[in-house]
């Protein structure tokens, strides 16, 4: 969308502003222009309940709808599938995947813009239309994809299951019996929650009748996270991205390809976290980000500062170095972003919730990624008209503050299985301390069970089996 704000035959349709000789947007309505961006999150939220701006409106509600269907059901079925020491990386190159087509939106959206020297209708109509093409690909390909294993066993259909992890994990050498142990861990926590209660959206929001899974917490967690992440400053980087470095004094072609150019180096950062998520976790990714998020959105606001007060005073020269200082900060974020905050938010929540609401838990992470970009959609261009480069600052104060709320409150889920975050989020204490402690003593527990367990099937071997025994145990009860 950031391109189609910029063109003219868009603003004067949807009457939010008007375009002055130069070809530069002036926005007089703000609050329509910021609606009719955040009600593609409020479609995402809650749905399709029922020319012009109404139609433009209409069509980016429907369009949520099915923006919200996919981000709930993705990242999840990807994490079922993948083994747990690489969840983290499979579901990274998904979003490596996903800036890819945000980068051939924007360069689509530069191309045509010269048409009939950018006031054609044709330039802002035909990118929102050629989003058809990779639906439609999708909608014919997706019959080849294999289900959720998990979700297999769920409904009772384990060979099926038993098929696709054989499929996944290897059935040859070191990789034999992979398979059937996690096969035996997901059908042992299935019959463990087929008696689960507090499964609805009510009652996980609520906590009503979950016991120790603490379902409520995990959902603040993940609603908290997209919030989070929406306000570090993606949303306004991304979308009013030309805006951005007209602030920053650029013109409005240089402003265009430079934003342009944002989005590549976007694509290229989110290999970095392909590398390193699952190396070094999801805490430590978010805290090195926050703080190069941080100093970056800090010195952006006032290089932006310097370009703007050296182009009212007539130095063109230096507010162009202001600006491309600035320019550069905005760079250094969008990279670091990319690396880090934009994929944690979505793996966290496909990881920690149990079989039985993980859907839903997805879906609770959805409505925390709709309510942060709706309302910061809504609000950026009056933040944007009143104080100018000084939202950066607002943006840097979000990274600062999530540092010490990761530390405290979202425990680490690297390198653990999907039936073992039930044991991660038993404590009754909100800390991660708290429930590192609490996971340590039930993984101790299960242990010893496991041995005694062996220790009353094979009195007579297990001298000779130990070592290799609990490992195998362990594996498979887990």
């Amino acid at each position: 969308m950031g391109g189609v704000n910029e063109s003219p035959n868009y603003v004067n349709l949807m009457k939010f502003g008007s375009v002055n000789s130069d070809g530069s947007i002036v926005v007089t309505d703000s609050l329509l222009q910021g609606g009719i961006m955040s009600v593609f999150y409020l479609g995402t939220l809650v749905g399709c309940m029922f020319g012009g701006c109404h139609w433009m409106i209409g069509s980016r509600f429907v369009n949520g709808l099915g923006t919200g269907i996919l981000n709930g059901i993705v990242p999840a079925w990807a994490s079922e599938l993948s083994d747990h020491k690489s969840r983290g990386t499979f579901i990274a190159m998904e979003f490596t995947l996903n800036i890819f087509g945000v980068v051939v939106a924007y360069w689509l959206a530069y191309a045509v813009r010269f048409i009939d020297n950018g006031y054609s209708a044709f330039r802002w109509r035909f990118p929102i239309a050629f989003q058809i093409a990779p639906l439609i690909m999708l909608l014919v390909f997706c019959w080849a994809f294999p289900e959720s294993p998990r979700w297999l066993c769920k409904v009772g259909r384990n060979d099926e299951a038993l098929y696709i992890l054989q499929r996944v994990r290897g059935t040859e050498g070191s990789d034999s019996g992979i398979a059937q142990a996690e096969l035996d861990g997901i059908k042992a926590i299935v019959e463990l929650e087929k008696t689960a209660e507090g499964t609805s959206y009510f009652s996980m929001f609520f906590g009503r009748k979950c016991g120790k899974l603490h379902n409520a917490r995990r959902v603040q967690l993940v609603i908290w996270l997209q919030i989070l992440q929406c306000w570090t400053g993606i949303a306004g980087v991304t979308m009013y991205g030309p805006t951005i470095f007209s602030i920053a004094g650029f013109g409005v072609d240089k402003t265009q390809w430079v934003a342009g150019l944002n989005n590549i180096f976007y694509m290229f950062s989110t290999i970095i976290c392909v590398v390193t998520i699952d190396r070094i976790g999801r805490r430590w990714t978010l805290f090195y980000g926050s703080v190069g998020q941080g100093v970056a959105m800090f010195l952006c606001g006032g290089l932006s500062r310097g370009g703007l007060d050296a182009r009212a005073s007539g130095n063109i020269d230096g507010a162009n170095q202001w600006g491309a200082g600035a320019a550069s900060m905005v760079f250094i974020y969008t990279f670091v972003f990319g690396a880090t905050w934009l994929t944690v938010p979505w793996l966290y929540p496909a990881e920690i919730f149990p079989l039985q609401v993980r859907a839903k838990g997805m879906a609770w992470g959805v409505v925390g990624w709709s309510i942060g970009n709706g309302t910061l959609t809504l609000v950026l261009p009056y933040i944007v008209n009143s104080i100018n480069e000084k939202m950066f600052y607002i943006f840097a104060i979000v990274n600062v503050i999530s540092i010490p709320i990761v530390w405290a409150f979202y425990p680490e889920s690297n390198q653990r299985t999907l039936e073992e975050m039930d044991l991660l989020f038993a404590a009754d204490e909100l800390w991660t301390w708290s429930a590192e402690k609490k996971f340590a003593e039930l993984k101790e527990e299960q242990s010893m069970r496991a041995i005694v367990n062996v220790h009353s099937k094979d009195p007579a071997g297990i001298e000779a089996k130990a070592g290799s025994s609990h490992s195998h145990v362990e594996v498979s009860k887990v």
